[in-house]
Order: C-alpha cells, then structure tokens, then sequence
C-alpha cells in the first residue's frame, strides 16, 4: 500500500455571476433606491404612489376667469364746449378803472382816466364821441394791438362786460348756473351779475349761449329790462321805417327804449336794423345814452340818436 502525500488546500476559484444572479442583484439596488428615492419625495406629493416614475403636477393651476367690464354711467350730452379763444376771453388793454359800486356816482367828463387813442377810431368815425366816453371811464376797453375793431359784432358775453361795468345795481333776482359757462370762462362773474340785476336772462333749459353775437333788439331789450323802463302812453307808432320787423315779445321794450332817448341808429336814424348783430361801436352808443337816461352822463350831440320827441 503506497503512502501519499496529503493534499495541500486547494486554490480558490472564483466564478463569474450568471444572468439570474445578475439580475437579481440589479432588482435589488433598483428597489432600494426607488424606496430611498420615494421617502425622500412623498411629502411634496409629486410622484404618483401607483407609479415612481409618473409626473403629476402638484397643484391644478386655477382657471383666470375674465374680469367683469365696468357698467358706464348713464349721463345726458353735454353742452357744447367753449372753444379756448373764447373761453380766455379778449386780450384788452388796461384794467378797469371804475368798479361797479361807483358808477353813477361821478359824470362822464369828470376824467376818471386818460381816454384810450384807438388807431382804427379816427376823428370823424361816427361813434367815437360815446367809445372815448365809456373808454374815459374804463368802462370798455380795447385790444393789445391798440384797436378797438368798432365794425367788430359783439358776443352776448361782451355785453355782459359793458353793461357790469357801466351800471352798479343791486341784485334782484338768484344766481343761475347756466350749463354752458364753466366756472374758468373770462365772464362768468359778468353774467352772473347782469343775470341778477335783471339786464339779461337765458334760454330755456339754464343756457346763456356766450359766445352769440346779440341782436340789436336783444341789446335794447336789456337795457330796457335792466333799468326798469316802461312805456309810456304813445300816440304815434314806433319811428322805424323797418318797425315791422320787430318781435312782438319786443315791441313794448324798444318803445320804451326809443322814448327814453337810449336807441342810436347808424347810418339812418330811421332804420333799427332789429335783427342785425350789435357792433361793438353801437354797443357803446347804446351804453352811453343808457346812462345819460339814468342821469350819469351828459349828453352827446349825434344825429344818429333817435329823439325821444320823434315818438
């Protein structure tokens, strides 16, 4: 019987993994991780539980619904608005000189004021006698370029003007807030003051229309009303070849005007012209023989003004 040796320990032999251990091993880190990956995000609610690797959003984004339009204010129309030239008023020269509480208290002549020189009033124009009068006065004034643009018609605004500045009457009647004159128009005040004593009224619906230009029989029918002028029994009919034309609502003021010496007429005494626009030169005229009615102005020898005789 042969002895042998006894076998040494026999080297190690290390075996490469097969597939099913492959497997197995990349099943096991995939679990885990997904577990690490899941406990670490559950909590922003992200990930769907039925499926790790699922995006849901977090949160529906809210529908914008659209914001409801504004219900606009049922308003009536406005009246027209006052261009800016007019709503300035006339760029004149000087300011007034003689406010209305002291009109009537001094004569015209007494020089309250160097009477302007206007260049397009010459010497012999008409009714320079009654423009330098009221100018004297401050009563009117003219323009920066140093006219006074007498052939120019005057606006019912204007009028309002002259007349605050030659009569001092107290108020009669309440304050009328028309809606076409804003409270920045040049002769809001004017209005306001001739409205209330009287002088002139507006047009139905609280309109004044300021810048339309007056009619002479409007500018008659002021004065007649504000200086509260009333007819006397006549016997003759009015003096105007034209008296046809006057308005029935007007006769009995421009008689009462005629018989007060106040109606001025240029070129023919004889013809009142009822209907045509007021210059600003026969505003003045009629103005000034307004106030030598009221015993506040000498009077002035023109053959245009109709005499109180002729009716």
């Amino acid at each position: 019987m042969t002895n042998l040796p006894p076998s040494g320990p026999r080297p190690s032999r290390r075996d490469s993994l097969g597939f099913n251990e492959f497997v197995g091993v990349f099943v096991a880190f995939t679990t885990i991780g997904a577990i690490l990956f899941w406990s670490l995000t559950r909590e922003r609610g992200i990930f769907d539980l039925q499926n790790l690797f699922a995006f849901t959003p977090a949160e529906e984004a809210p529908q914008l619904l659209p914001a409801p339009e504004a219900e606009l204010p049922v308003s009536t129309p406005a009246p027209p608005a006052i261009p800016e030239e007019d709503r300035v008023g006339p760029a004149i020269v000087g300011q007034r000189r003689v406010g209305p509480e002291s009109v009537g208290r001094e004569t015209v002549g007494a020089g309250t004021a160097q009477p302007a020189n206007f260049s397009d009033v010459p010497d012999d124009y008409w009714a320079r006698p009654f423009i330098l009068a009221l100018s004297q006065r401050g009563i009117i004034s003219g323009f920066n370029d140093g006219t006074y643009r007498p052939n120019q018609p005057v606006t019912r605004a204007e009028f309002a003007t002259f007349i605050r500045e030659a009569f001092g009457q107290s108020p009669q009647q309440t304050a009328v807030q028309y809606k076409d004159i804003p409270t920045d128009f040049w002769a809001t005040q004017a209005i306001q003051e001739t409205t209330q004593t009287g002088f002139l009224t507006g047009y139905p619906g609280n309109i004044f229309r300021p810048t339309q230009q007056i009619p002479k029989v409007q500018a008659l029918v002021a004065l007649a009303s504000g200086l509260g002028l009333s007819t006397q029994p006549a016997a003759k009919p009015l003096p105007y070849q034209d008296a046809s034309q006057i308005p029935n609502w007007a006769t009995d003021a421009v008689r009462a005007a005629t018989q007060a010496g106040i109606v001025v007429n240029h070129p023919n005494p004889q013809l009142l012209n009822p209907s045509k626009n007021t210059t600003r030169a026969e505003a003045a005229a009629l103005i000034y023989q307004a106030l030598v009615n009221a015993r506040q102005a000498e009077p002035i020898d023109s053959e245009f003004v109709v005499q109180p005789s002729q009716q």
